[in-house]
This record gives C-alpha cells, structure tokens and sequence, in this order.
C-alpha cells in the first residue's frame, strides 16, 4: 500500500510538473505570435518597405528578420522599427540587402534621405503604438512627422486619451517634438 500512495504521488508531481512545463510553453508561444503579429504590422505600415520581402520569426521574443531589402538603411529601419516594439528582447537582422549601395553613392545621399527615413519609423512606431493600446482610438488619430516634429491631428474621445495620445508621440524614440491638433469629440 506504501508503494501504491508513492506511486500516485510521484504520478501526480510529476504531471503537475509537467502541465505546468506545457502551461509555460503555451504562454511563450502566445507572447512570440503577438510580437510576431506586431512585427508584421509595423513592417506592413512603414511605406518605406515591402514587407513581403521581409520575413519575421519570433522565439522567447528574439525577433528573427529574414529575406530581402534594397538598401543598408532600410535594413537598418526594418530592425529599429522591430526594436521599438514592447516584448522584443532582441533582433537578429539576417537582411540581404539586394541593390548594394557602395560607398561612394553612400556619400552622395542627402541627409533628407535618412530624415524621411527616421520620419517614416517615427510615424509607424507611434501609429503602432496607437493601434495596440486600448484607451487610444487610433483610427482616428493622423500622425505626421517632419524632421523629429510629430504632428497629431483627429479625433479623441476624452482628454485622458488626448494627454495619452500625446505621451505615447512623446515618448517615441528620435521625436523632437509634438504638435497636439487633437479635438475631443464626446461619443
């Protein structure tokens, strides 16, 4: 009879162990398919890039950026955009960059291009942001960046989503500054 209650209980610590074990891995994998499905959205919001070229595995929230892009910035764009996203640990840009730019032509783009670059991240990751936080409309909110200058036009529903709104702009890295143009509009 000792040997049957050891038995039953060794049984029953070691399916608790193991549920617990498959409790855990379900969980990792539902936060890497929501950083995923994140990861695709901000790719696919940025005009910058095609992101049916760029492909995006997640694992314990190391982003995985495989496929092709046609230049080292938007190379380094796709990453930045990734790494701004909440829950990323880590990026590893596995790019290939198909129209190697060489060093010369490097130097001869204008610094406006890398400006609208970082614009474009800016309005993307703000975008996103909106998008993902529930007491933020973000349908309803038009975010417009010119060199480091956040633009916020549209509506909200209260000024506690108007003050959030504005933080979330604020917060985004590279921003300068934000111009609120928000309205509320009592639903």
């Amino acid at each position: 009879m000792k040997t049957f209650n050891k038995s039953i209980i060794a049984a029953l610590v070691f399916g608790t162990t193991a549920m617990g074990v498959q409790a855990s891995s379900w969980e990792n994998e539902s936060k890497d398919a929501w950083i995923d499905g994140k990861a695709e959205t901000v790719l696919l919001m940025n005009t910058n890039l095609n992101n049916f070229d760029i492909n995006t595995d997640v694992k314990n929230g190391k982003v995985v950026l495989t496929g092709k892009v046609e230049s080292e910035l938007d190379k380094e764009l796709a990453e930045e955009l990734i790494l701004s996203l909440d829950g990323v640990t880590d990026v590893d840009n596995e790019l290939t960059v198909v129209k190697n730019t060489d060093t010369k032509s490097k130097k001869m783009k204008s610094d406006s291009a890398e400006n609208d670059l970082t614009d474009a991240k800016i309005t993307t990751v703000i975008t996103t942001r909106y998008l993902f936080n529930s007491e933020v409309g973000g349908t309803d909110i038009d975010v417009d960046t010119d060199k480091g200058v956040v633009t916020l036009n549209g509506t909200v529903g209260s000024d506690a989503e108007k003050q959030l709104a504005v933080k979330i702009a604020k917060n985004a890295e590279d921003v300068h500054d934000v111009v609120d143009n928000l309205t509320i509009v009592a639903e």
